[in-house]
């Protein structure tokens, strides 16, 4: 191993706001124009959507109060948004559909691989030298699309990660960047200037956690450990394995944060400073704040890249629907950092779809900050796109878009009725998804039904991010189960 230098020697500090506006809004999530249309909630089994009411818009709707204002509550906006730090850089254009679906097609997997192995055990996998890794071209980030901006350190110093409950180890770019850095829009983290800062050794058992947490056996570098994580195809990050000052508001700080100084990282992280780990290992940082937060959080993805949501840690005061429904986490999912869930049923239009329980258990399911469009077994999407197709019939069909095979032309009409997709899970938990989850919106001729199959039948399922939009899931690692509740944002 080659000799290295060692340097010597995080905030939430987003407030959290709900959003209200007469606008249900669907995001084209690889464009730069938000696409927002006036939606009528039917009595019946349907959405109606107003097509007259489709709108362009490309600014902040910073307008929060109520549903989540709470003090450990976090703004979340779309890495590619208005909202977003990240947007103030013109330079960076956001991904095409085409990047976007690539993206997460690498995510998918990426999470399907390494679920493949039924017994939960991660491969070791032995780390060339921090400093001589190959700085490969990251094609796929694979790591989210939603940020939260923190601080670290002390002085604190704000950063925008990525927020990922498929991860578990929250890490940053650091001075003096041994190896490659990416560009990102923050000023780099750098250890040497803060007064809480120190490395983890190699001896210790924080270092040897982090075989759990990534997948990855540890290296040493002059007594000091190292860590690396990978995402997707070729994205990665690896360096320093530290601790400091994790700062989430002013009333809720953490000493000892243990997260990852990158010294080598290669990906499409847009412009982020790294990945909060959101996880359910004993890294992630629902287990490094249990204490005070007994691994309870939540968050409400927003409706569009134009509006903001909100990630809380803790148990909330009140929730922003009175019907919120918990799910007991999947048994059947062994790996310790992921959260499974048990999904016994879909309907369309109020009609339980005909689907063999054994569809669903056979290839289990996950919920997923990270992955844009769900994921099915082929014989449930197949169930899905037949009995949608058959109450769309009366549009027109229009071209696909990538993984999206049921796509209309709504241009010539000026209101559509979609059908009400809802989902069942393990207790009884029905889940009415939103009509901002159920389509994806290239443009008007091309309206897409926001699902797509597995290749296999025994590929896990991903309950993806657009189904989630406006959605409020709730994580409660300590009582084993997740909820959702309706209304949490706009």
């Amino acid at each position: 191993m080659a000799t290295m230098i060692v340097p010597n020697s995080i905030a939430f500090q987003l407030s959290a706001n709900s959003l209200f506006f007469l606008l249900l809004i669907i995001f084209c999530s690889s464009c730069k124009t938000t696409y927002a249309f006036q939606g009528t909630k039917s009595k019946s089994f349907h959405h109606i959507l107003h097509l007259n009411s489709l709108l362009q818009s490309a600014a902040c709707n910073s307008s929060t109060q109520g549903l989540h204002h709470q003090k450990s509550s976090l703004q979340v906006v779309h890495k590619h948004g208005p909202c977003s730090p990240l947007h103030l850089d013109r330079a960076k254009t956001p991904p095409t559909h085409a990047e976007t679906f690539f993206q997460d097609e690498g995510r998918v997997r990426y999470i399907q691989s390494r679920l493949a192995n039924k017994t939960g055990s991660k491969a070791a996998v032995k780390v060339t030298d921090v400093a001589n890794l190959p700085a490969r071209d990251g094609r796929v980030v694979g790591s989210g699309n939603y940020i939260v901006t923190v601080g670290i350190g002390t002085p604190k110093k704000q950063l925008s990660l990525i927020f990922d409950t498929g991860s578990d180890i929250t890490w940053t770019q650091c001075e003096p960047c041994l190896g490659y850095c990416y560009q990102q829009r923050d000023a780099k983290f750098d250890p040497s200037v803060s007064s809480t800062y120190s490395n983890v050794s190699c001896n210790s058992v924080q270092c040897s956690s982090l075989l759990s947490a990534t997948g990855y056996l540890p290296l040493c570098s002059l007594s000091t450990c190292v860590y690396r994580t990978q995402y997707g195809d070729s994205s990665f990050s690896t360096g320093f394995f530290g601790k400091d000052r994790l700062t989430l508001t002013p009333f809720d700080v953490f000493d000892n944060f243990l997260f990852g100084c990158g010294q080598n990282n290669q990906g499409l992280f847009g412009g982020a400073a790294g990945l909060l780990g959101l996880g359910r290992d004993q890294l992630s940082l629902p287990s490094q704040t249990a204490r005070k937060y007994n691994k309870i959080f939540s968050y409400c993805l927003p409706s569009s890249s134009s509006s903001i949501g909100f990630l809380t840690l803790g148990k909330l005061r009140r929730y922003g629907s009175k019907s919120v429904k918990f799910t007991p986490l999947s048994t059947s999912i062994q790996d310790s950092s992921f959260y499974g869930l048990d999904i016994t049923g879909i309907s369309v239009g109020g009609k339980r779809l005909s689907i063999s329980a054994s569809v669903f258990t056979t290839a289990g399911a996950i919920i997923d900050s990270g992955t844009v469009i769900t994921r099915l077994p082929p014989d449930a999407y197949a169930a899905l796109r037949s009995e949608f197709r058959q109450r769309m019939r009366r549009y027109r069909m229009g071209r696909e878009l990538s993984i999206l095979d049921t796509c209309y032309d709504f241009s010539k009409y000026k209101s559509v009725n979609i059908p009400k997709i809802s989902f069942f899970f393990l207790g009884g938990v029905k889940l009415t998804i939103p009509l901002v989850g159920t389509l994806y919106v290239a443009n008007v001729s091309q309206v897409c039904l926001a699902f797509a199959a597995n290749s296999d039948a025994s590929d896990i399922a991903i309950f993806g991010n657009t189904q989630q939009k406006t959605l409020q899931v709730i994580y409660d690692g300590a009582g084993g189960r997740v909820g959702f509740g309706t209304k949490g944002c706009y």
